[in-house]
């Protein structure tokens, strides 16, 4: 048991790592990583009626929008396994979606208790996705396509920071090391909190 809940979100550019050390941090504490492009596609896997509506989404090139994407989560958070806790990451996205997860979460009394902001300067966030692009052959990984997906994280995501820092949760991390180094610090900030996993000193050991 952790003594504080851990109910986090974990925040950073496109090639921050946030997506491995969300999952490394989630197995850690017995929660689970609640990744909305993993629960998008786990929905139309299985042809619930939101996997539905989300297919047919995508499949007309749009995007899906903030209310469609926050009733998915909210029945993501729901189910069993995230009782005790749970990590997100990429939701939310934008202030309407901060909104609508506080509404959610407030309803029930458990509101987030740590915000993980991986901080990556843009240079270093471009050269790993440019090297990812070449070693993966992913044409969508080029320069011009790099720079606009920052840019909507830059305009989109900074009011958000803001919105959590005013609340006192965030924990700005420097996401530039190894994996286990990162691992480390994002262990101390949760630590400082009170969160940590059940008879360890260090979610990385």
């Amino acid at each position: 048991m952790t003594t504080t809940p851990a109910r986090l979100l974990i925040i950073g550019p496109q090639g921050s790592g946030k997506g491995t050390q969300g999952v490394r941090i989630a197995e850690a504490l017995g929660i689970p990583a609640v990744s909305t492009g993993d629960v998008f596609r786990a929905n139309v896997k299985d042809g619930t009626e939101l996997g539905v509506k989300v297919k047919a989404i995508i499949d007309a090139g749009d995007l899906v929008s903030d209310e469609l994407t926050g009733a998915i989560v909210r029945d993501r958070l729901e189910q069993g396994d995230a009782a005790n806790g749970f990590l997100l990451d990429g939701y939310p996205r934008n202030v309407a979606q901060v909104n609508d997860l506080d509404a959610f979460l407030d309803g029930r009394g458990e509101p987030l208790t740590a915000v993980i902001e991986l901080s990556v300067p843009r240079e270093e966030s471009i050269h790993r996705l440019s090297l990812r692009a070449t070693e993966q052959g992913r044409d969508d990984d080029n320069e011009e396509s790099i720079a606009k997906r920052l840019k909507i994280y830059e305009d989109e995501t900074a009011p958000i920071l803001d919105l959590y820092r005013a609340r006192g949760v965030v924990d700005a991390v420097d996401g530039v090391g190894s994996l286990d180094e990162i691992t480390a610090r994002i262990t101390a900030a949760l630590a400082a909190r009170g969160i940590a996993a059940a008879g360890s000193q260090s979610l990385s050991a």
